[in-house]
């Protein structure tokens, strides 16, 4: 080891942080490659050391009421998954909260998808979709929350129409984006070799447009995610979002920190899954 850094070889921060090697032919490598889960975990590392240090002793450089220790919210973690939080364990919360995503994630890709096609395809519908999809898109789920408490009450189906909400535009744009990068070639050899509209449809333009499709749904429940605590504002009890809601306004910061990180732990697996997806479904995206 000693004569191999001796020779100037790689070391052990440049075997772990450096870019992987280049592909046959890539005489310096393309942009971004090279495994990153090293670095990663290194991150991770670094902010809940960091995280420990501020709050950590008898009288920490950052008061709990502002945030609390990893103790503390690792011993609320364990007391509201068994006792439970507003008279509900965190399982049941996530439950909850977990089940309006659901809900509203396949609803927004049953109708989302379908209309990025149209809008794709027809102009007919693209001018009468366009318009208020651009209109709302920008809008933060705030800004019509009291609309839809006043047209759809304060149940579930207010809940399911906010989230739906923001996770239907992303769908829409990007399954308009992908079906518009499909190469026009493409589609006259099909015509070329007798394939039918449907067909064509089926196979060559929503094979295209899959990556794009893909990728709206990433954005979309990440979207979806951060919309939750807007959503579960309104006259309920149940779910990480109302969870967290309580919580502050009671100062029990070390919930609210909780909750913060189930959310984003949660929502991280679930784009993890759709990462994997990507790579089943399209393994071709980004090689050709």
């Amino acid at each position: 080891m000693a004569e191999q850094a001796a020779a100037g070889g790689p070391g052990l921060l440049t075997r772990l942080f450096g870019k992987g090697p280049a592909k046959p032919g890539d005489s310096f490598g393309a942009p971004g490659m090279g495994n990153s889960t090293s670095i990663a975990v290194a991150s991770a590392v670094g902010i809940f050391a960091v995280w420990f240090i501020f709050t950590a002793g008898s009288e920490p450089i950052v008061k709990p009421l502002f945030l609390p220790s990893p103790a503390a919210v690792w011993a609320k973690f364990t007391s509201v998954m068994t006792q439970g939080y507003q008279g509900q364990t965190l399982y049941e919360h996530t439950q909850s909260s977990f089940l309006r995503i659901f809900i509203s994630f396949l609803l927004a890709m049953a109708i989302g998808i379908p209309i990025g096609i149209a809008m794709a395809t027809n102009r007919i519908a693209r001018g009468i979709m366009d318009p208020p999809i651009e209109f709302y898109r920008p809008l933060p789920p705030l800004g019509y929350l009291p609309l839809t408490v006043i047209w759809f009450g304060i149940g579930e189906t207010q809940k399911l129409v906010l989230l739906f909400l923001a996770m239907f535009a992303p769908i829409v744009l990007n399954t308009r984006a992908g079906v518009r990068s499909v190469a026009i070639e493409q589609i006259h050899a099909a015509f070329s070799m007798g394939a039918s509209r449907a067909q064509i449809l089926w196979h060559v333009i929503l094979k295209g447009a899959m990556p794009e499709i893909l990728t709206g749904m990433r954005i979309a429940i990440g979207f979806g995610w951060t919309t939750l605590v807007a959503a579960e504002l309104v006259a309920t009890q149940q779910g990480l979002g109302a969870m967290i809601m309580s919580a502050s306004e009671f100062l029990v910061t070390d919930v609210v920190i909780m909750g913060i990180i189930v959310i984003g732990v949660i929502a991280y697996l679930f784009d993890l899954f759709m990462r994997w997806v990507e790579r089943t479904m399209v393994p071709w995206k980004g090689k050709v």
